[in-house]
């Protein structure tokens, strides 16, 4: 678990993806609020919670809800560009619940609690059967994919089991909304179960695209 950010959180609302801890997103920041919010991060603890938006939001009303839920993620790499404009690329740290809102402009900040997953021992009988089990599912499907002439990287076979979960999750052809109730179990076999069973109806269908390696 990494340390609790000592100072509120600069949330930033993405509709069209859900991080998970030990994963990474790239990210392009363009309205000038939120190049203020990477400026504000890069000069504080360099860490940004991403939240989902609910049903209804709209860009630029920053008093639509957002998920309480979201994924607290580290400021890995940070390229300023030509057009005052930020490519980012983000590590997933945490999930995090969203406390209290201590600003709204120009940018939302909240105090984050940090929500541990269910504890698991690499080396139970239990974790290595599904390990094995979500690591050949994904194999299959990006095969699949692949004779289809699409791309779908596979992630090491030797990454601990929680990084390699969440790596498959952030892969899989889901929409958001289901992805963060993925992120939302808090227990990692059970997520790896619900993701195996998401290829594996997958797979049971004709090709079309399911794993977009590639996005990710």
């Amino acid at each position: 678990m990494p340390s609790v950010p000592k100072y509120p959180v600069p949330v930033f609302p993405l509709s069209g993806a859900v991080l998970f801890p030990g994963a990474r997103l790239p990210l392009h920041v363009f309205e000038l609020r939120y190049r203020t919010m990477v400026r504000d991060a890069l000069s504080g603890e360099r860490m940004i919670a991403l939240a989902l938006p609910r049903q209804g939001w709209k860009a630029g009303d920053e008093t639509s809800g957002l998920s309480s839920l979201g994924c607290l993620a580290r400021l890995e790499e940070v390229e300023w560009l030509p057009d005052d404009c930020y490519d980012l690329k983000l590590l997933g740290l945490s999930r995090v619940q969203l406390e209290r809102v201590v600003r709204e402009y120009p940018y939302r900040a909240a105090r984050v609690t940090l929500l541990p997953q269910d504890p698991l021992a690499e080396d139970d009988p239990l974790v290595l059967l599904e390990r094995r089990a979500l690591f050949e599912a994904f194999a299959r499907a990006a095969r699949q994919v692949a004779e289809a002439g699409r791309q779908a990287k596979a992630p090491d076979p030797h990454t601990a089991f929680e990084p390699l979960v969440n790596a498959i999750c952030m892969k899989l052809e889901a929409t958001p909304s289901v992805k963060m109730e993925l992120l939302r179990m808090d227990s990692v076999v059970d997520r790896s179960r619900r993701a195996r069973e998401m290829l594996e109806e997958w797979l049971r269908r004709p090709v079309g695209g399911a794993v977009g390696g590639e996005r990710n």
